[in-house]
């Protein structure tokens, strides 16, 4: 990311509500906070004139805008659907833009564009968090897990400050990244990191465990070369000596284990 203080692009008109600013080679593209106190139908801050916005600024900028550049649409506590994602593609596709990525705090976005094939980033809401806790605290909070119903594809990259739930196959080039453990009920065949923050008690679970590379905390392990003739339910965990795969019938086990060093460690 570039040195330089980022450019940010404001409308002429006061009440505007949408912001554009460049970061790196990116742009992102930020929505205001919903107000829960706004009704659906709230003229300052309905859909429709977000919409309207967004057209008169893509316009009022067309000429600046480098074709085919990659948009990280930034909507914060904002709830968008699977339909409202489409509106807003529609208008950067209309200027050559391209919309790649969501950020968001809140899990129905979340599953609607990871759902539509954008990256996701799913922030926690430090809207709950007390300005006393330090920031050790901080990273031990986690969010509620976030579930997917899909099948991850290539150029998809998920990261979450929970567990991550998938029903469905991670594919080759897709990746997950989360603070929590990581369960995927199909092939895990790309990249996944579990215990982002540092927990090595994080776990990766997997009916069918052929990842091209997998990270607990700050350990990394990677995928045997040549796929087993036999597949069955694995977990990863970490042990003394780094990374272990096991079948996931051992999963008591490897807990009760967890347990007795995280109590070591404790000195109890």
């Amino acid at each position: 990311m570039s040195e330089e203080t980022p450019k940010v692009f404001s409308l002429s008109d006061g009440n505007s509500q949408i912001r554009f600013k460049r970061e790196g080679e990116n742009v992102l593209l930020i929505l205001p906070p919903e107000e829960g106190d706004r009704s659906e139908n709230s003229t300052s801050n309905s859909w429709g004139d977000l919409l309207q916005q967004l057209k008169h600024r893509i316009t009022g900028e067309e000429h600046s805008w480098e074709e085919g550049l990659e948009v990280h649409l930034v909507s914060e506590n904002r709830l968008l659907d699977s339909r409202q994602l489409q509106d807003i593609r529609d208008i950067l596709t209309g200027a050559k833009l391209e919309l790649k990525r969501v950020r968001t705090s809140r899990a129905q976005t979340a599953v609607a564009a990871a759902t539509a094939g954008y990256s996701v980033d799913r922030e926690s809401d430090r809207s709950h968090l007390s300005q006393k806790e330090t920031e050790t605290e901080r990273t031990t909070v986690e969010a509620e897990p976030l579930y997917l119903k899909m099948t991850l594809r290539s150029g998809v990259e998920i990261r979450h400050p929970g567990t991550v739930v998938v029903v469905g196959d991670v594919n080759p080039g897709s990746s997950i990244v989360a603070n929590g453990d990581i369960m995927i009920w199909g092939r895990l065949r790309g990249t996944v990191h579990a215990g982002a923050k540092g927990n090595l008690q994080s776990m990766i679970m997997a009916l069918q465990m052929e990842p091209m590379l997998i990270r607990i905390g700050d350990r990394v392990a990677r995928g045997p070369e040549n796929p087993p003739e036999e597949f069955y339910p694995e977990v990863a965990y970490m042990t003394a000596k780094g990374i272990r795969i096991s079948r996931a019938t051992e999963l008591g086990r490897v807990k009760l284990w967890q347990i007795s060093q995280a109590s070591s460690d404790a000195g109890v």
